[in-house]
C-alpha cells in the first residue's frame, strides 16, 4: 500500500474514484466565465430558478504556498463596480450541483425540504449562491487539495487543510472584485474545516459560521472511545462522494495500523482556543458526530463575539430548510462582512432546544434563551441501579447483587426510572463503572439512554418537522426510510476499557473526560478498574409517566470475539474497599424540572453496572449521574413551538 510520511508517521494512502463527468456534479475541467441570467434553472425537478443575474467563473486557479493549485468556482454579481465580500465553502465534495442531488440520493422525502428551495448551484453542505449573490456577496466553492482537478493528495483536516484554507482566504481577499473581507460558512465537513483554518488566524478572515462541526476526528468520529467508527465514511463518503486523481489518507488503515494517538491523529484535533473572531455556532442533540465539537467550541473559542444556537433538527434541514437559520446567517454576515448596523448583536448568546420524542405538538421546544452552556443553574445528582432493574434515588441499602446476560445473543441489561412529573434533562451525562474481568483483558462498553412512553414502549424522535412529510406516524415509515439521518433514539457513550486513562487537564468539562488514547492498559484478571464513560450531550423532556431507560451492552470490535454470559453488580456505593479501593463520585448529566418551576429541582441519581465480556467476569459498579435544572420559558418561538 502506498503511504506518505507526516511528522515521522507513515500514513496509508488509498485510491479513490477519479473525476467523471456526470458524477457528483462534475462537469469537466473548463476554465471560463459565464453570466447566468435571471430565470436560469438547473436541470433538476426540485431546482428553483435564480432571481437575478449571476456571474460564474469556473475553475479559477488559486496557488498554495507549496506551488499546488486548487480550483474554485466563483459566483458573484456581474457588471458591478462595487466590490463584494466573499464566503468560502471549503470541502472535497465538488464545486456545484451536488447539494440538491445528494438530498434525493441519501435521504427520505428530501428531509422535508420543499421543492424549489435550492438552485443547484450550491455544493453539498454549502450555502446557495442564488440566495447570497443578490445580497451583495460572492460565494467561492473550492475543490480542496486532491479533489477533482485540484493538485495534490486529498487530506481530511489537519495542518495541510488549515494552511491551504489560509492561503485561499488571502488569495481571494486580494482579487480585484473583493473587499478584502472573507467569511467561512457551511455544515459538517465545511464546519469542521473552519475550526482548523480560523485557528491559524488569516488576517482577511472576519467571521465564521460553523453549522454542526465535529471537534476531534479521533475521539468524535473515527475512534470514539478507542473503537473504530468510520464505516459510514468508508462506505458512503469515500465510495460515492469523493473524486480525485492522487488518492486519500486512509483512516481505516491508519486505525488498524496505529489505533493509539500519534502525531497524525493529534493533528486532526483543532486548537479552538486560538480562534478569536466572531463565531456563530450551531448544534443539535440528534447528531451523532458533531455535537460535542460544537460544545467544545462554545467553551473554548476565544472571542467575546460568539453565539450558540442549539436546535432540534437534522443538520441539512437546518442549513437549507429552516428559515430561521437562513435569516440569522444573513444577519450575522451582513453585520460582520457588509458592515450593516442591524440587530444581530441583540441576538441571545445561548439558545437551547429540548426534544419531546414521539408525535407530539409541539414537536420540540426551540430558542430557549439561556445564560450559558452547560446551564449554570444545573444541580447535579446521582442515580443508582437497583436489583429490581430500576434507577433509584439515593444509595442502595442492599448489598451488591448481580444480573447476567449473554453477549452471543446480542443481549443487554436495562434499568429504568419513571418520572412522576414533567422533567427536562439537559446537559452532559457520564457513567462511572468499576469492573474486573478474570478471563479476558479488554472489553468495549456502550451506554445508551432511551426514552419510554407511559406504556413502557421505546420512543423515537423525528429530526425533521412532521408537518413537512407525507406521513404522520412512525409506523408508516419503510425500513429504508427509518435511518439515523431522520430518527434519534437517545445519546450514547462508548469506551474501550484499555483506553480508560483520563487527562483531567485536557477535559473540557468534568462530565466529558478527555481520554489521551496514547497507551493500552489491559485489564489484569480479577483486577477491578474504573471506567469513566462520557455520554453524548442530551436535551430531552419526560412527561409524568414517561421513563428514562439506561441500556447497557457490550459489543465486538476486538480480534477476540468476546462471548458468553455477562454479570452486573447492583446496588451500594461500591464493592468492598478491598475489591475496589476508595470510590470517588463523579458529577454527570443535566436534569431539569419543567416548565413551571423557577429554581433548581431535585434529580434522581443512578448507579449503572455493566458486565465484562466473558463468562465468569466480575463487574463493579457504574454510576450514572444526572442533574436537574429549571428551564426558562422559550423565547423567540419557532413555528412549531407553542408552549
Amino acid at each position: 500500500m502506498e503511504s506518505v510520511t507526516f511528522q515521522g508517521v507513515d500514513v496509508p494512502v488509498v485510491p479513490i474514484n477519479p473525476p467523471k463527468v456526470g458524477n457528483g456534479g462534475y462537469v469537466g475541467f473548463n476554465p471560463h466565465s459565464k453570466v447566468l441570467p435571471a430565470g436560469w434553472k438547473f436541470d433538476h425537478p426540485d431546482a428553483k430558478p435564480i432571481t437575478s443575474d449571476i456571474l460564474v467563473e469556473h475553475d479559477v486557479a488559486i496557488e498554495m504556498r507549496d506551488g499546488a493549485k486548487l480550483y474554485a468556482d466563483v459566483y458573484r454579481p456581474p457588471n458591478s463596480d462595487d466590490k463584494v465580500p466573499a464566503l468560502i465553502m471549503w470541502s472535497p465534495f465538488g464545486k456545484k450541483f451536488n447539494g440538491i442531488m445528494s438530498l434525493g440520493l441519501m435521504t427520505p422525502w428530501n428531509l422535508g425540504i420543499a421543492s424549489g428551495t435550492l438552485s443547484g448551484l450550491e455544493k453539498f453542505e454549502g450555502l446557495d449562491p442564488a440566495e447570497w449573490v443578490p445580497r451583495g456577496y460572492a460565494i467561492v466553492n473550492v475543490d480542496t487539495r486532491g479533489t477533482g482537478d485540484s493538485d495534490g493528495r486529498m487530506v481530511i483536516m489537519g495542518t495541510q487543510e488549515a494552511e491551504d484554507g489560509y492561503d485561499t482566504i488571502e488569495a481571494v481577499a486580494k482579487l480585484p472584485w473583493c473587499t478584502g473581507s472573507i467569511g467561512l460558512a457551511g455544515n459538517s465537513h465545511l464546519a469542521i474545516a473552519q475550526w482548523f483554518i480560523a485557528a491559524l488566524r488569516p488576517p482577511s478572515l472576519k467571521a465564521i459560521a460553523p453549522f454542526e462541526g465535529c471537534g476531534d476526528l479521533y475521539r468524535e468520529q473515527f475512534g470514539r472511545g478507542g473503537i473504530y467508527a468510520g464505516d459510514l465514511f468508508d462506505s458512503l463518503i469515500v465510495k460515492y462522494m469523493l473524486q480525485g486523481r492522487h488518492g486519500l489518507e486512509s483512516f481505516r488503515d491508519m486505525f488498524q495500523k496505529e489505533p493509539l494517538a500519534n502525531a497524525w491523529w493529534n493533528d486532526k484535533r483543532p486548537d479552538m482556543k486560538k480562534i478569536n473572531i466572531p463565531t456563530y455556532i450551531t448544534g443539535t442533540w440528534t447528531n451523532t458526530m458533531h455535537g460535542m465539537g460544537a460544545i467544545r467550541a462554545w467553551l473554548e473559542v476565544d472571542s467575546k463575539d460568539k453565539w450558540l444556537r442549539w436546535h432540534p433538527w437534522q443538520e441539512w434541514y437546518d442549513l437549507w430548510g429552516n428559515p430561521q437559520a437562513k435569516d440569522e446567517l444573513f444577519s450575522f454576515f451582513d453585520h460582520y462582512l457588509l458592515g450593516v448596523q442591524n440587530d444581530w448583536l441583540s441576538t441571545p448568546r445561548v439558545r437551547m432546544a429540548v426534544l419531546r420524542f414521539g408525535n407530539k405538538e409541539p414537536q420540540s421546544y426551540e430558542n430557549i434563551v439561556e445564560e450559558d452552556f452547560p446551564l449554570p443553574r444545573t444541580s447535579y445528582r446521582k442515580l443508582f441501579l437497583s436489583s429490581n432493574e430500576k434507577l433509584s434515588f439515593g444509595e442502595i441499602a442492599e448489598p451488591p447483587q448481580t444480573v447476567s446476560y449473554n453477549s452471543e445473543e446480542q443481549d443487554s441489561v436495562c434499568f429504568t426510572h419513571t418520572f412522576d412529573k414533567t422533567t427536562r434533562l439537559v446537559g452532559m451525562p457520564k457513567a462511572v463503572l468499576y469492573m474486573s474481568c478474570p478471563d479476558n483483558d479488554d472489553l468495549d462498553v456502550y451506554v445508551h439512554i432511551e426514552k419510554l412512553d407511559s406504556a413502557g414502549n421505546l420512543m423515537t424522535n423525528l429530526n425533521i418537522p412532521w408537518k413537512n412529510l407525507p406521513i404522520s406516524e412512525f409506523s408508516a415509515m419503510t425500513p429504508e426510510q427509518s435511518t439515523e439521518v431522520v430518527l434519534y433514539k437517545g445519546p450514547l457513550g462508548i469506551l474501550r476499557a484499555s483506553h480508560r486513562e483520563i487527562d483531567e487537564a485536557r477535559s473540557m468539562h468534568p462530565h466529558w473526560p478527555f481520554h489521551p488514547h496514547e497507551k493500552e492498559e489491559k485489564i489484569e484478571p480479577g483486577t477491578v478498574v474504573r471506567l469513566d464513560v462520557g455520554i453524548w450531550a442530551m436535551g430531552i423532556e419526560y412527561e409524568a409517566g414517561e421513563s428514562l431507560r439506561e441500556h447497557g451492552f457490550l459489543a465486538g470490535g476486538l480480534s477476540d470475539p468476546r462471548s458468553g454470559a455477562e454479570w452486573l453488580w447492583e446496588g451500594g456505593e461500591g464493592l468492598r474497599s478491598a475489591d475496589i479501593g476508595s470510590h470517588s463520585i463523579v458529577l454527570q448529566p443535566s436534569f431539569n424540572h419543567s416548565a413551571k418551576k423557577t429554581g433548581p429541582g431535585l434529580a434522581p441519581p443512578a448507579y449503572l453496572h455493566y458486565a465484562p465480556p466473558r463468562r465468569g467476569a466480575v463487574l463493579g459498579i457504574q454510576l450514572f449521574h444526572i442533574a436537574i435544572v429549571a428551564m426558562s420559558r422559550p423565547v423567540g418561538r419557532s413555528i412549531d413551538d407553542k408552549c
